[in-house]
């Protein structure tokens, strides 16, 4: 291997100890070096970065841009570094361009041998844009038709105004004769002989009038001029950047190590400031059994291709701020089954004990009234859970989807219960028949058990049971469209009473599929004798008939493991 075979230009704009640490790799490798630092970076962090490599003789520093994303900043930087590389190094016969945040992944000899058995090959991402899928942001073509004088990020309402106005004229640039416009990543490594030919190509006024003005110039300049200067290219990076749908590139961090050590690349980008273990795992030693052509894997690219399709999609039931994909009409609304019990903790006495006590604590959390007026009654009567959800009316019913989903998706692994009926508040009730994930099952008239305990009049008794029995037909009323998604039992409150173990069953099964039939059940909260009188007492009234159901043909009412 010949000392100096490769120079590297690395463009430095923060993390000034990364990139240090960065560059000394690439020295003592023997490379020849000449570092871009952005005009951004402050007098005092230049100037300790500059002290930090002073001792190393074959690292130089070029004139300082201002490098904004998206701008000629960067074209002009990789100019004058390549510039100072052809003048003051001799012994380069490749120019590789790299970040302050890449990072070599195996040994830097490994890429020159690889380069100098392909010492005539310019190695550049270099698509026409009519073959470019990954451009992001409504400027496809439009990026080298328009003009574009102001900064996407810094001056955002210049540059939005600009671009409407240009259509609106139906204004367009004319191309420099003889030039097609090709696209590719800004991470490149081309021959000497070619970066040469590109700086010294007698239009290259005339090219850099017209690319000062074109958007994200940085990945349109040398992609598309290397055409005029060579036919020996292969078409892609030796850095390895990917990026998310947004068009962001990916960070890699600690947890990356591993598919960054088995993916056979020469050099990663963008590295985490903070991600200690890769900066001292990397470069990693020499392995004769990589791939010599620093290509990616496939399982890597598989990867990254589920990485992006997860990032557009999301995660079944998984809402958050950096992540809220539209929702597939098709799929669930949260991350997982539950089970929701409307009626039972008024029939049944202390039935949220018997059913904790009946199943798997560890498989399943049994809820009171998670949207009771008060608050969420969470099982064991916790203000918080896991998630940190709080049991807060107020923060619950602010989005009671979102408390839902994330209720769900925070305890998964465990069976969520609760229940809901009339008295609580009903804004969820209109999201639960759309959630396939829903298992409902419903006592009607169950609501009347408590008012029969009631020392209140008649009248006012009655009052309270027309305001229950119209919020229950309303909740009723949307699990019978033809829309539903959720699974939903509908049990009058006669037919539970009459066989209590069979439908006590039902439910135990959703929550545990091999759960046993039940030997004993909660003791029923009401007088056989004394409800359906009751019940007639309020139909007289004018309530609506038949909402427990044919309370006549239930012979006997016995609690436990009486009732056959």
């Amino acid at each position: 291997m010949r000392l100096g075979a490769i120079g590297v230009v690395v463009l430095v704009h923060q993390d000034l100890s990364r990139s240090a640490q960065a560059i000394r790799h690439w020295s003592q490798a023997g490379c020849a070096m000449v570092v871009h630092v952005d005009r951004a970076v402050t007098s005092s962090a230049h100037e300790r970065f500059l002290r930090d490599l002073s001792d190393l003789p074959k690292v130089k520093f070029c004139a300082r841009q201002r490098c904004e994303w998206g701008t000629w900043g960067l074209v002009a930087a990789s100019q004058f570094a390549c510039e100072m590389m052809l003048a003051n190094f001799a012994d380069p016969q490749h120019i590789y361009l790299a970040s302050g945040s890449c990072l070599p992944i195996r040994p830097v000899q490994d890429l020159i041998s690889y380069l100098e058995a392909n010492s005539a090959t310019n190695f550049i991402e270099s698509t026409t844009v009519s073959d470019v899928p990954w451009s992001i942001g409504g400027l496809h073509k439009e990026r080298f038709q328009l003009r574009f004088p102001f900064a996407w990020k810094s001056q955002r309402w210049l540059f939005d105004l600009s671009v409407r106005l240009q259509r609106a004229l139906g204004l367009k640039r004319r191309l420099p004769q003889g030039i097609t416009p090709h696209l590719g990543s800004q991470w490149w490594c081309l021959t000497r002989n070619t970066v040469s030919a590109i700086l010294n190509d007698p239009k290259r006024p005339i090219y850099e009038r017209y690319f000062r003005r074109v958007w994200i110039p940085d990945e349109s300049y040398f992609q598309t001029l290397v055409r005029h200067h060579s036919t020996q290219i292969e078409s892609r990076s030796l850095t390895l950047a990917k990026f998310d749908v947004q068009g962001k590139p990916h960070v890699f961090y600690d947890d990356h190590l591993e598919i960054l050590g088995q993916s056979g690349c020469f050099v990663a980008r963008k590295l985490w400031a903070g991600a200690d273990k890769l900066y001292t795992a990397f470069p990693m030693a020499s392995d004769t059994t990589r791939d010599s052509t620093g290509r990616s894997s496939d399982a890597l690219n598989h990867l990254f291709a589920e990485s992006a399709a997860r990032g557009s999609k999301g995660r079944v039931g998984l809402y958050m701020q950096s992540r809220f994909p539209h929702q597939d009409p098709h799929a669930p609304l949260t991350a997982a089954k539950y089970t929701v019990l409307e009626g039972f903790f008024d029939l049944f006495h202390d039935f949220q004990a018997w059913l904790s006590q009946t199943t798997d604590n560890k498989q399943a959390q049994i809820h009171g009234h998670l949207f009771a007026h008060e608050a969420a009654v969470f099982a064991g009567q916790k203000t918080t859970i896991r998630g940190g959800l709080s049991n807060s009316a107020t923060l619950r019913d602010n989005n009671p989807t979102a408390f839902l989903t994330n209720l769900i998706w925070n305890t998964c692994g465990q069976h969520q219960c609760f229940q809901f009926g009339p008295h609580d508040v009903q804004k969820i009730g209109k999201i639960l028949p759309q959630d396939s994930n829903a298992q409902i099952f419903i006592i009607t008239g169950a609501w009347l058990v408590p008012l029969s305990q009631s020392i209140e009049s008649l009248a006012e008794i009655h009052a309270k049971a027309l305001r229950l029995h119209a919020a229950e037909s309303k909740h009723l009323a949307l699990l019978r469209a033809p829309w539903v998604k959720a699974k939903v039992h509908i049990w009058p409150l006669s037919q539970i009473i009459a066989n209590p173990k069979l439908r006590l069953h039902e439910i135990l099964k959703t929550i545990e599929p091999n759960a046993k039939y039940p030997t004993t059940v909660p003791e029923i909260n009401l007088d056989p004798i004394a409800f359906p009188a009751f019940v007639r007492a309020l139909e007289n009234q004018g309530m609506h008939r038949g909402l427990a159901g044919n309370l006549n043909s239930v012979k006997r009412m016995i609690a436990g493991p009486e009732i056959p």
